[in-house]
């Protein structure tokens, strides 16, 4: 069997992450990808012309990515142009002028008190320090640690440092903690929005992901050459070890052989042979059997009804008016609350939601319209029932009458027409993504639990291990990157035939039989 590959099924972000550090330990890797280009969700799509990118639009935690290229042999700066941006996001709440919040905390805390009042320029700073508080709890003994448990996480962080542990607000819901902190309801929503990075509802998930809001403050990066230049770099750092990549290959079957992961069968009915899998997807596949009856008890089930969030999302190059646009730009519904219950008590598009605009030709300060046409991604949350529910040619009118109806009362007209728009429905997510529905960050952070019910690494199938935003420690790029890792580490030290001196990508020393 040692001649036999690793293979990595799904070249998005944590399977390139798993791929880049298996072959830099001296593997063979070969990697199987459905699409014509790696990235998975973090994609390009054309728009008249030029590509936009069409999936995750923010960049943080730089430290995962230095530090998986540093292991792999590569330089990060060198292979992936980042600019810091100094605002993280320009917000409205109609045509008043609207408000921009910074990565520097000092001059968040000013420009909140001229904007909100002093009052809640306090309640940021003590938001702040909580905020960096869940952090540092959590990096190591739940962020970088494999598949945790409530258990698990107490011991790691120390029977001593158990007031931190409940510090971390696992009980409470992020929109009431928020309230001890903000009179100002604006700024409940403003930071509330941090539980859609998790797909979730900030009346639901757990005040612990406020921890979000300091990730951002520890720095915001732009990504010079686009999202997708991001996956294209780490394939290219795959593929500087070793790595081969084979594109346009679906699979339809995961092989199993004597209780074990022993393959992949394409579509094509080619099978080829593994010493392992790392599967890159979201669970839900293997669960429902679309990867074949025998891996289906893998993974445990997710219901559709704990699904995070999808969305209605616009990918188009046209021109603007108006309204100052920054690369990160809010527009907020008046009523956040009807929003969230609309997604996933009624499973409905809101009539009234909070719109997110990437616009990808702007950096964090350009307030004019570049000349002609500007690249931009706008995202409208919605629920993840693709896989049920089709969208009419009507609904679609009435949601996009709502949409830039709205963005026009805020001062923004956007020259939109059938040739320079693209429109990507939770319909057309589940058929980019199986089995998720249009879920777009696997299962959604509801409830203190939630956080403990994604998979780790080493599935329950021998052989068969587990990457990507739908997996343990969560959704986002810099997660997606480490849950690869954490899946690189666990299928190293699983591997039977390891010799007792080979070169290992990851810390740790000598890898042993």
């Amino acid at each position: 069997m040692r001649h036999e590959p690793i293979i990595v099924v799904g070249a998005g972000v944590g399977g390139l992450s798993a791929a880049a550090l298996l072959a830099a330990a001296g593997e063979s890797v070969l990697v199987v990808e459905r699409q014509p280009t790696p990235g998975g969700k973090l994609r390009e799509v054309v728009a008249a012309g030029r590509p936009v990118d069409g999936g995750p639009t923010v960049f943080t935690m730089r430290w995962v990515f230095d530090r998986l290229f540093n292991d792999c042999g590569g330089n990060l700066e060198t292979a992936i142009p980042l600019t810091p941006a100094s605002l993280i996001a320009r917000h409205a709440w109609g045509p008043e002028a609207p408000f921009d919040l910074f990565a520097d905390v000092a001059h968040s805390e000013a420009a909140i008190g001229d904007y909100f009042g002093a009052r809640d320029a306090a309640g940021f700073r003590t938001f702040c320090a909580e905020a960096a508080r869940i952090f540092n709890v959590l990096r190591e003994p739940y962020l970088e640690a494999p598949a945790p448990t409530p258990f698990s996480l107490v011991t790691r962080i120390g029977f001593k440092r158990l007031p931190e542990t409940m510090a971390i607000r696992p009980y409470q819901a992020m929109w009431k903690a928020l309230g001890r902190h903000f009179a100002d309801p604006r700024l409940q929503q403003l930071f509330g929005r941090y539980a859609t990075y998790c797909g979730s509802s900030p009346f639901v998930a757990p005040a612990t992901l406020m921890l979000i809001a300091h990730v951002e403050q520890d720095g915001v990066w732009l990504a010079d050459n686009g999202m997708h230049s991001i996956a294209t770099a780490i394939a290219e750092l795959a593929r500087s070890n070793g790595a081969k990549f084979r594109y346009d290959a679906p699979i339809a079957e995961i092989v199993v052989e004597h209780g074990r992961a022993a393959g992949v069968r394409l579509e094509s009915g080619e099978v080829i042979r593994a010493r392992a899998v790392v599967f890159n997807g979201d669970p839900a596949a293997l669960n429902i059997g679309r990867l074949g009856d025998k891996v289906r008890r893998a993974v445990p089930p997710v219901p559709p009804k704990q699904r995070s969030l999808s969305s209605m999302t616009w990918l188009m190059n046209a021109k603007t008016a108006g309204f100052p646009l920054v690369r990160h730009s809010v527009f907020f519904s008046n009523d956040y609350r009807a929003e969230f219950d609309s997604i996933f008590k009624r499973g409905q598009v809101p009539d009234a939601p909070t719109i997110y605009i990437c616009a990808q030709d702007r950096d964090d300060h350009s307030a004019r319209a570049p000349p002609g046409p500007e690249r931009l991604q706008l995202i409208v949350n919605a629920p993840a029932n693709g896989d049920t529910f089709q969208n009419t040619q009507a609904e679609i009118d009435q949601c996009e009458r709502q949409v830039f109806g709205f963005l026009e009362d805020c001062g923004l007209t956007i020259d939109r027409t059938a040739d320079n728009s693209h429109l990507v429905t939770p319909a057309d997510y589940e058929h980019l993504f199986p089995a998720t529905g249009g879920a777009l960050y696997g299962r959604a952070t509801h409830g203190w639990k939630a956080a403990f019910q994604r998979p780790g690494a080493a599935s329950r199938l021998l052989g068969l291990y587990l990457a990507g935003g739908g997996i343990h420690p969560g959704a986002g790029i810099p997660m997606a990157s480490l849950s690869g890792r954490l899946a690189a580490e666990r299928l190293l030290a699983d591997l039977p035939s390891m010799r007792s001196s080979r070169r290992v990508a990851m810390p740790g020393g000598t890898s042993t039989r």
